[in-house]
């Protein structure tokens, strides 16, 4: 942790105050806790025995200990900012508080869905907004998880969205216009932010904000029935049971072209919802299956941000 009581029992913040003298406390659950300074982990206040504290964790990495920092850094010359806000009511520490009502969480690790669900659900209950950066071991790759999903965020400007934060190359990564293929492939856009460079506040709007509007294009999966055809070969559960509809239909999917397909990417889905939105999506998913059921040349696939979708063709 970045911050303890002081003897006074006043915030003590080590990136304010790079030498503490005296004893010091944790904010959440008031044990002792000891300055700590070494050449792995930046310094930082760790508890002197080992009790259980529902608030602070002991396993803290040094890339989420040096991302705070940075994060702190670039808002508090712009915003009114609270590093590591301990906030009892919901039992829970916000990794930044920005004035008074944004809970900015960085998330370097894995965490099981249902405590992301209860943790974002418990923000705003309380009337806190929350958004979650996340760190290298959670970045989006050539899939998309399921942990991934309750990342996500939308806007009918960016589509769904998620924000990375790099550490080695200090910059904050905007991944958006995300879609999937059939096959299971991440699809998107990229804005690059260099740590400390724009107001982070306006940068952290922008999904929402009036904007250019990005797509891109992509050309059709040929080999898509093929593709198909090996995952019922292998009784992959998904296109079994894609099939099972199918002959319930009285189709077959194993006699489908790729033109059948169209379009062959798509916006994500979840069954148990999102946990970042509360939209209904209900609409965009309507629009977007019609927009390219209209569509008149199938040999490629224009991404376009949501708001392109509900508009007339």
């Amino acid at each position: 942790m970045l911050v303890a009581l002081d003897e006074d029992r006043q915030i003590f913040n080590l990136l304010e105050n790079p030498a503490p003298q005296g004893r010091y406390s944790c904010p959440g659950c008031g044990g002792l806790v000891r300055y700590k300074s070494g050449k792995v982990l930046r310094s930082h206040f760790a508890h002197v025995t080992l009790r259980d504290c529902h608030y602070f964790s002991e396993n803290e990495s040094a890339q989420h200990l040096s991302l705070k920092s940075c994060l702190y850094s670039w808002l508090i010359n712009a915003e009114q900012v609270e590093l590591e806000k301990c906030l009892p009511q919901i039992g829970q520490v916000a990794d930044l508080l920005v004035n008074d009502h944004l809970a900015v969480e960085v998330q370097c690790s894995s965490l099981p869905i249902s405590r992301l669900q209860v943790r974002t659900q418990t923000y705003r209950e309380s009337g806190y907004q929350v958004l979650w950066l996340l760190g290298k071991d959670l970045w989006l790759k050539e899939r998309l998880t399921n942990l991934h999903k309750q990342f996500l965020s939308f806007s009918m400007n960016m589509g769904f969205h998620l924000w990375e934060l790099d550490n080695e190359k200090k910059e904050l990564r905007l991944r958006y216009l995300i879609h999937e293929d059939l096959r299971g492939k991440v699809h998107g856009l990229t804005k690059v932010f260099p740590f400390g460079q724009g107001n982070l506040l306006d940068i952290l709007r922008l999904p929402f904000a009036k904007q250019t509007l990005s797509s891109m294009t992509c050309p059709m999966d040929e080999d898509l029935p093929r593709y198909i055809a090996q995952q019922l070969y292998y009784k992959s559960p998904k296109w079994l049971a894609l099939q099972a509809e199918a002959y319930g239909r009285g189709e077959n999917l194993l006699t489908k072209t790729a033109f059948d397909w169209y379009p062959h990417i798509r916006l994500p889905r979840s069954a148990i919802g999102f946990a970042q939105i509360r939209q209904d999506l209900t609409p965009i998913y309507q629009a977007f299956d019609l927009f390219y059921d209209k569509a008149k040349d199938k040999r490629k696939q224009i991404l376009y941000p949501p708001i392109i979708y509900r508009k007339p063709m």
